[in-house]
């Protein structure tokens, strides 16, 4: 599963989401969740389950965002788009591998997105998504529940920037993620006015080793799938490497245009390389 771009789409506008199939994003996020109203969310559950039942297999993948487990709407939420088989949950506040399993109790094989710093004690548990890796389509993390959770005014200095307690947050998510062996998904970036902002905390994601993000607005859709591709430079470089070692196995380190490679240069263009094939 190919998850450069994943697009939310409020759940309650079935235009947007026939209009978000045209895009060029990986993934649609259908939220049930915050870009809903409370008195909406029947409808929603509707549009949703009517929309995945018809689109599912011609078009981007189709996520869902539920509410929150600990609430009473995640059932409701459950109990209607299971009908339609989406291909992949998000999961809201998620708090380790116990909240994946509870969850994964009532799917049918559909991979889980947990978006896992949403709440204080979600912080300590970012290194327990290795134990149900089998279950998850990714990792991804937010910073706008988080400082509400815990009295903080902002998450982020004035030019824009985390400040170290949300930082923090998304380390562990990248780091939690890779442990796992699963895709790093970069949060939302809310200004959607400013794409060139946008396209430098994009460059920041994919050098920091984060492999896709999430998008709040169609025009943010291009920057980041152009962010999450593999230049021809980098795909030959990586081919190279790759071809460099299968000519000498069994070496440590080599030279390839006049810098040392070793076995983490190799496992890194392994990677780009199946990363670029899928």
């Amino acid at each position: 599963m190919r998850l450069r771009s994943l697009l939310f789409v409020p759940g309650d506008r079935p235009e947007r989401m026939e209009k978000a199939l045209t895009l060029g994003a990986d993934a649609l996020i259908l939220d049930l969740e915050d870009a809903v109203a409370p008195p909406a969310r029947p409808i929603a559950r509707d549009a949703v389950t009517d929309f995945v039942t018809r689109r599912r297999g011609h078009g981007p993948t189709l996520f869902v965002r539920i509410n929150p487990l600990d609430g009473e709407e995640a059932a409701l939420d459950l109990a209607a788009i299971l009908r339609a088989v989406p291909d992949g949950i998000v999961l809201p506040k998620a708090e380790g591998a116990d909240g994946v399993r509870t969850l994964a109790e009532r799917l049918p094989g559909i991979p889980i997105l947990p978006i896992a710093t949403e709440t204080p004690s979600a912080l300590f548990r970012l290194g327990d998504y290795a134990a149900v890796s089998g279950q998850l389509a990714g990792l991804t993390w937010g910073a706008e529940d988080l400082p509400a959770a815990i009295g903080a005014t902002t998450s982020r200095e004035q030019d824009g920037s985390y400040t170290a307690p949300y930082q923090l947050a998304r380390s562990l998510t990248l780091f939690g993620a890779h442990a796992a062996g699963v895709a790093a998904i970069e949060t939302v970036y809310p200004d959607f006015r400013d794409l060139d902002g946008l396209a430098s905390y994009v460059a920041r994601g994919r050098r920091d080793g984060f492999t896709g993000m999430m998008a709040i607005h169609p025009a943010q859709v291009p920057i980041i799938n152009a962010a999450f591709s593999a230049t021809p430079e980098e795909l030959a470089r990586a081919q190279a490497i790759v071809d460099l070692f299968a000519a000498n196995p069994g070496a440590g380190a080599l030279q390839l245009d006049g810098r040392m490679v070793d076995a983490p240069h190799l496992k890194a263009a392994r990677r780009l390389l199946a990363l670029a094939a899928d």
